[in-house]
């Protein structure tokens, strides 16, 4: 049977690992559990995972050189989660280790989010809440009504689609700028005509050098004055400077963000801060259901090692020449 190391602390097992998923790991493994309070990492991580045939990791618990150097009976590093930038790939496969990724299981949970912070800055929900909760009366203001707005959506991967979706049964006018996708259930447009038509912008794009600070001074000089922002993808894809510029001008009449530069994607906290801004602590995939999926990928991906089956979510199943051990090819 393979030996696991679940390197989630008590605290973060009950939130991201649960006891039905934890359940299905021991079906097919023999579970070591980290029961620190502190992230493990580097050569500590090597140690904790000692005589164990793969790591199983929460988000915050990186992959570094010095662990895969330092661990030389481990087969794979199994990430639960979608984001995998905080492991050395390229150093797990010079060691011959396998790393794996989850499947994006918070589809769902993003959209909904992305929906609700839409409807907060449109009704300024947030704000009234918190006069009322201050002991201030609240000075009633009108609103944005979203049926026949438009909404335009800068990527269309699995949560813009819902997005999508969830925003047209609401009546709006739905543009998606992305050259890398099939434009279906919303109105293909190029960038500048969605920058210039909408009345509401979430980018929603992959993050990479390409799309860097796509949300930049010159593209939001661009936008209708007074359009709003939601970003839920990626902090980096907005440039968070000219975004404070834009709320102290009026240009941008108010944003939502559950991503920033602080760490772990959250929010800046000046910019977080701003009366225009409603701010979130990088929650968007934060529901049991989410967090389950996830898990429950991990699962069946230990299962399939335990099987001497390449695992679904194989980042670099061709370096991954420890494998051979447990009968599994590259």
């Amino acid at each position: 049977m393979l030996r696991v190391l679940l390197t989630h602390t008590p605290a973060m097992r009950e939130g991201y690992y649960g006891d039905r998923a934890l359940a299905a790991l021991r079906d097919v493994a023999e579970v070591r559990l980290h029961d620190g309070n502190a992230t493990l990492s580097g050569r500590a991580l090597a140690e904790a995972a000692a005589g164990c045939d793969a790591i199983v990791a929460d988000r915050a618990t990186p992959g570094t050189a010095e662990t895969f150097a330092h661990a030389p009976e481990l087969l794979a590093f199994l990430r639960v989660a979608v984001d995998v930038s905080t492991i050395d790939i390229a150093a797990a496969s010079r060691a011959g280790v396998l790393v794996t990724q989850a499947t994006p299981g918070f589809t769902d949970s993003v959209a909904e989010l992305a929906i609700g912070m839409m409807v907060d800055l449109a009704r300024g929900v947030s704000g009234y809440a918190a006069d009322f909760r201050a002991g201030r009366v609240p000075e009633p203001r009108m609103g944005r009504q979203l049926a026949g707005r438009t909404l335009g959506l800068i990527g269309y991967g699995r949560i813009a689609r819902r997005v999508a979706e969830i925003a047209r049964v609401m009546r709006m006018r739905v543009l998606a700028h992305d050259p890398h996708a099939a434009i279906e259930g919303a109105e293909a447009a190029t960038l500048d005509r969605l920058l210039a038509e909408s009345d509401v912008i979430m980018p929603l794009a992959v993050a990479n050098e390409s799309t860097r600070h796509l949300v930049n001074a010159e593209s939001l000089a661009r936008t209708k004055r007074g359009v709003l922002l939601v970003n839920l993808s990626r902090g980096g894809l907005v440039d968070e400077a000219a975004l404070t510029a834009a709320l102290d001008t009026g240009q941008v009449g108010g944003a939502a963000l559950d991503v920033g530069s602080a760490p772990d994607q959250w929010p800046d906290p000046t910019l977080a801060a701003h009366p225009k801004v409603v701010a979130t602590p990088h929650i968007g995939g934060l529901t049991p259901e989410s967090a389950e999926h996830q898990a429950t990928d991990t699962v069946r991906q230990v299962a399939a090692l335990a099987a001497g089956r390449m695992p679904d979510g194989a980042l670099n199943a061709e370096a991954a020449t420890r494998l051979t051990r447990s009968g599994i090819r590259p």
